[in-house]
């Protein structure tokens, strides 16, 4: 998705954020959902092994031949990556670009810049052509439906931001290593920090750069009134001119909404595929699910952890990258980390220990997503008629938009999935009734 692939900003530039994943999805990143026929009106009585997410055979082929094709372009960009900087660094051509950037300037400012944009651009070609076969496959299965001369145009300004936000933060992160060759990590540490939290603050700010979005009460009045309703149950501090509507639909066809930003630039977005398919019950429960995620403090949780996670990997990548220099140094034409070739051995190290701590990220961010469902199911408790029916017909819409495998692989779904799997949300949601019998819910007392 789009916005995912905004965040990677930062991660083109020197990995900072491999392992923070800010809550703005609601669809599940990269693998998508699906559907049968929306749960039956009336009384539930659900049998423990009953599944809340099925397909048609149709669906089903096309669900599970889309979803390997996702895992496995995932996983082959990911380890492609690693390669892919472990040949360049071989074969020697950073320090080949090193040298070149040292002929054209004098002013070692100038050089950095000319070798980090170039750094960059030779990154993002090399992953470009895994990109155009994901994007290939989703128009193939009516995923996407924007045209190839829009999704070049969308590559050419993911590229102009990875160098617009990238060149500036590795010149500074190259020049900390320079500073303090032993505790480098530290400051870069402490600079990370604020480094993240502004990444979050402009997050929405970036958006409109892709897709147009508008004011959601301009075109949907009477929803944002009922949205209203769920605001003054949360008590979430999100009025009406924060509400806003995207227009998705010019090129995907899947649903989604999602939440961003913090202060001044904290919003909730619909997209328009979602308000034109789904009834108001259901964008109700996505409403609460997404502010779940500002009510349960999920965005200042996931910083502090990142924080705390970013303090030992940059302690352990440090140590990891020295070694590598001392043994691997002399063959890959660097004998420093201060260098700028020694600082994508840095970069090298850091990829590796961003892929291998993907399952701890996702695993977080599942919990996270967990909890918004719930909080989301309770948040329309006596606004909807029936919280079980809604927030399963939901699940199912979401999933039949994205053609979710409603069986994907346990490992797969432990190391890729950032959200639980549709099959594992719909069933619980069918299952949780905490009202039955008096009772009341984990977030809400009535």
């Amino acid at each position: 998705m789009a916005f995912r692939r905004m965040i990677r900003l930062a991660v083109c530039a020197v990995a900072l954020l491999a392992g923070t994943s800010p809550r703005t999805l609601f669809a599940q990143n990269g693998a998508s959902q699906a559907t049968q026929a929306p749960v039956a009106a009336g009384p539930q009585s659900p049998s423990s092994t009953q599944q809340a997410y099925s397909l048609p055979p149709d669906k089903l082929a096309k669900a599970i031949a889309i979803s390997r094709i996702r895992n496995t372009l995932s996983i082959t960009g990911s380890v492609w990556g690693l390669v892919f900087l472990g040949l360049t660094l071989a074969t020697r051509t950073w320090t080949g670009l090193e040298r070149w950037a040292e002929r054209i300037s004098r002013r070692r400012w100038i050089q950095g810049a000319i070798f980090f944009a170039a750094y960059l651009m030779i990154v993002t070609l090399a992953g470009l052509p895994l990109d155009w076969i994901g994007e290939h496959y989703e128009r193939s299965y009516g995923i996407s439906v924007q045209g190839w001369g829009g999704w070049i145009g969308d590559e050419a300004k993911l590229l102009g931001l990875t160098l617009a936000v990238g060149v500036p933060l590795m010149l500074l992160f190259n020049w900390i290593v320079r500073r303090n060759p032993r505790r480098y990590w530290l400051g870069a540490w402490v600079v990370t920090l604020p480094i993240l939290a502004f990444l979050t603050f402009i997050e929405p700010l970036v958006v409109p750069l892709f897709f147009k979005q508008e004011p959601l009460a301009k075109n949907h009045p009477a929803l944002v009134a009922k949205l209203e309703t769920v605001v003054a149950r949360t008590g979430i501090d999100i009025p009406p001119d924060r509400m806003y509507l995207l227009k998705a639909s010019a090129k995907y066809t899947g649903m989604n909404a999602f939440v961003a930003g913090m202060g001044p630039t904290k919003r909730y977005v619909m997209w328009d595929t979602t308000t034109d398919q789904l009834p108001d019950d259901e964008v109700l429960f996505i409403f609460g699910h997404e502010s779940g995620h500002y009510v349960l403090h999920h965005i200042p949780k996931g910083f502090a952890l990142s924080a705390v996670g970013l303090f030992f990997v940059f302690w352990a990548c440090a140590g990891f990258a020295a070694w590598m220099v001392r043994r691997a140094g002399p063959r890959w034409g660097t004998s420093e980390l201060s260098s700028r070739t020694g600082f994508v051995v840095l970069l090298f190290a850091i990829s590796i220990a961003s892929f291998l701590l993907q399952p701890v990220s996702n695993a977080v961010s599942r919990q996270f997503e967990h909890q918004a469902d719930v909080y989301g199911q309770e948040a329309i408790h006596g606004i909807v008629p029936d919280p079980q029916k809604t927030a399963v017909a939901a699940f199912n819409a979401l999933g039949q938009s994205w053609l979710d495998d409603p069986n994907p692989n346990p490992f797969i779904e432990f190391w890729l999935y950032d959200h639980p799997s549709t099959q594992h949300r719909a069933n619980f949601a069918l299952h949780y009734d905490p009202w039955a019998n008096g009772g009341h819910g984990e977030f809400f007392k009535n």
